[in-house]
């Protein structure tokens, strides 16, 4: 099997995060992509944000953890995600570019969709929800 090694950001912005659609994917599933050669974890997920939804993140993340789980649109695959957390200012707004078909907010109580990928519903949610009960 296939593993695809890849960074993405959970972007919060009062309490829900940015999920977003990929152009012939019915999944959602945070902003973020395959880490190109010569690039940290932190690096690709910091341009992925940018290319795919305009913001620039430098610097302001942190490390929310590392996850294994199926790929979401790819067929036989695993993704090794290393995940960094940021916080939007009120006002700042994501804009689907690139390759994004659209963009949802997530609120992170209750019951999640089940259109999510399943890196998210199995890994980055639960630690995103214990992350901010932390606070």
């Amino acid at each position: 099997m296939t593993t695809f090694v890849t960074a993405a950001y959970c972007l919060l912005r009062d309490g829900q995060l940015l999920t977003v659609r990929k152009a012939g994917s019915h999944r959602f599933m945070l902003p973020g992509g395959k880490i190109d050669p010569g690039e940290t974890a932190a690096e690709a997920a910091v341009r992925e944000v940018r290319e795919e939804v305009g913001l620039d993140v430098a610097g302001t993340g942190r490390l929310l953890g590392r996850f294994h789980d199926l790929a979401a649109n790819e067929a036989d695959a695993w993704v090794d995600l290393t995940v960094f957390v940021a916080e939007l200012e009120h006002g700042v707004s994501p804009e689907p570019l690139a390759e994004i078909a659209e963009q949802r907010w997530l609120g992170l109580e209750g019951e999640l969709p089940d259109d999510l990928a399943p890196v998210l519903v199995n890994h980055v949610v639960p630690r995103l929800r214990a992350h901010l009960e932390r606070r």
